[in-house]
């Protein structure tokens, strides 16, 4: 292990909402962020579609680069490394300019798509292949429609790369994929940690049109004159490849085998490691989703759902004329308030295709308002149904991977709501453990990229170095109590609520 001078990895964290330039030192500690907002667009041409803009996110990557390599001293970063959301990509030339750009997950282009598949394969083949579920925001929809819709933009392409590879690509004029972005394409055959063939047909594709497999880890190439002085990087600088954030966030946590993570955000996502790919009916039918863990021989069974999105919309709607410490105020008013929101229950299936409500077909509901209810019930209750879905999810979590599961690590911008913490303790009746550094995606790409430049000698090294104390959330009995009664007047309205939208 190398102990020379200052070392730090640049942490490119790319998200839907925040795209975010990050130091890490070699124990995990984070000395530098700078961030800039992110959104998708409407397509130009067609303004219902909505598409990325990769020159302005590279644009504002570049800023936030130079102003975190201006804090710690360019000379002194190492390596560099980008995580990204899921599921969008871009057909790239030689030159990896685009032959089509980005299109986001949140455009509804490839609905129709998504309705249809079943009728060449059927789902449960789907699942059993590539551990996913028919979502309509999947890359390999997104292919299909292109393949049908603009088959040039395929035909004049070199390859395809996903928003991780695209970085990479600005970075340094190399082409890759990892499997832990690929794994959210629906088209890789996950047991094997390589493509389908028979899901690449559907959009009348090959594993040739691809790029070559990268392990998370592993070097790409390196910063090349271009972007170094875009970036305020050093030329030659390692450039190391990540992937996506969500199974970076699961390994990042110090999540061992067998151990569940709950990572909160706009989505929360409640996953667990094992060491098998084990694709069951029951887990099929509950809309369990599996992708490719950061370590090869591991995968990460998982639930995905709505979350922190809600609260906003929550915000958006009620709270806008709070314009200054709108959260603090948010928690203190609501700690007064009982668990049950005094008779509101907030269902929050806001995608009715996704999550471990999907099966109740129930859109987002408020239920039990009264004149005497205030906008302060009505938050509190949203985090209750959100921590109500996530209830669900770990006993499905635990039915389909046959895990006893008596904690939860919980990680993200979420873990930060201490009141929400404890509500999550009280409401699944175990305890919630909370990392100090709780950047947990940024913390995971740091430590696979320590390892890539042979900092650390294995990822067993970097682990004793990287993590730290834990704040814990021990459930109240008899809140706990409380709350199984008000769960089941939960899962009673949604019951009551199926088949009414």
């Amino acid at each position: 292990m190398s102990s020379v001078g200052e070392n730090y990895v640049l942490v490119f964290d790319c998200g839907s909402t925040n795209l975010k330039a990050v130091a890490v030192d070699p124990a995990g500690n984070i000395h530098a962020y700078a961030k800039r907002p992110n959104s998708s667009h409407p397509q130009p041409d067609e303004p219902r579609w909505l598409i990325w803009d990769l020159d302005e996110i590279w644009r504002k990557l570049c800023e936030v680069s130079r102003e975190v390599s201006n804090r710690v001293g360019a000379e002194n970063i190492r390596a560099v490394t980008t995580i990204t959301w899921g599921a969008d990509g871009a057909p790239v030339k030689r030159d990896g300019s685009l032959t089509y750009p980005p299109i986001s997950w949140q455009c509804p282009r490839t609905r129709e798509i998504a309705e249809t598949i079943t009728k060449r394969i059927n789902a449960w083949e789907i699942f059993k292949i590539t551990g996913y579920q028919i979502i309509p925001f999947n890359t390999l929809f997104k292919l299909i429609w292109l393949r049908k819709n603009k088959p040039e933009a395929l035909e004049k392409a070199y390859t395809w790369l996903m928003m991780p590879g695209l970085i990479a690509n600005k970075l340094t004029g190399e082409f890759h994929i990892d499997p832990t972005i690929a794994s959210t394409m629906m088209a890789m055959d996950l047991g094997k940690r390589d493509w389908s063939a028979t899901m690449l047909e559907l959009a009348d594709l090959d594993a040739n049109f691809f790029p070559e497999w990268k392990e998370p880890g592993e070097i790409i190439g390196y910063v090349s004159d271009e972007a170094g002085e875009k970036c305020g990087l050093p030329p030659g600088t390692p450039v190391v490849v990540g992937g996506h954030d969500t199974q970076f966030a699961i390994f990042g946590s110090g999540a061992e085998l067998g151990e569940t993570v709950l990572s909160s955000g706009t989505w929360e996502l409640l996953g667990i490691r094992v060491d098998t790919f084990n694709p069951t009916k029951k887990g099929f039918e509950e809309g369990l989703v599996i992708e490719a863990d950061v370590e090869k021989g591991f995968w990460n069974p998982q639930f995905l759902m709505i979350a922190s999105a809600v609260v906003e919309w929550v915000l958006n709607n009620f709270f806008r004329d709070i314009s200054k410490r709108k959260y603090e105020t948010i928690i203190e008013e609501i700690k007064s308030i009982p668990p049950g929101s005094n008779g509101v229950l907030f269902i929050p299936s806001f995608m009715k295709n996704i999550g471990p409500l999907r099966k109740y077909g129930a859109l987002g509901t408020i239920i039990g308002l009264t004149l005497n209810s205030s906008r302060f019930q009505i938050i509190r209750a949203a985090y209750e149904g959100l921590t109500f879905q996530m209830r669900e999810a770990l006993r499905l979590l635990t039915e389909t991977t046959n895990v006893k599961i008596d904690r939860i690590r919980v990680v993200g911008g979420g873990s930060k709501n201490d009141l929400w913490n404890q509500m999550r303790a009280d409401i699944a009746g175990i305890p919630i453990m909370v990392p100090t550094q709780r950047e947990a995606a940024t913390l995971g790409a740091a430590l696979t990229s320590f390892v890539g430049v042979g900092y650390y000698d294995s990822i067993k090294e970097a682990r004793e170095n990287f993590f730290a104390e834990e704040k814990i959330f021990e459930p109240n009995a008899t809140t706990n109590a409380i709350y199984d009664e008000i769960f089941k007047k939960f899962m009673k309205s949604l019951r009551c609520l199926k088949g009414f939208y």
